[in-house]
């Protein structure tokens, strides 16, 4: 394959790959979620320093 546009080189490997299995319809079944509890003397922790990405844009 070549691969001169990096990108669509990636695309087309995706797509190819998804093309080998057969695709069916999955039954989609409501889900019913329960009523959330609220606690009032819950407190939300801070979010440690090194997980936080910067924002550049």
């Amino acid at each position: 394959m070549q691969a001169l546009d990096k990108k669509r080189a990636r695309l087309n490997c995706i797509d190819h790959l998804l093309k080998q299995f057969p695709y069916t319809e999955v039954e989609k079944v409501p889900i019913i979620l329960p009523e959330r509890e609220r606690l009032e003397d819950y407190s939300r922790q801070a979010v440690p320093a090194d997980m936080l990405v910067p924002e550049v844009y």
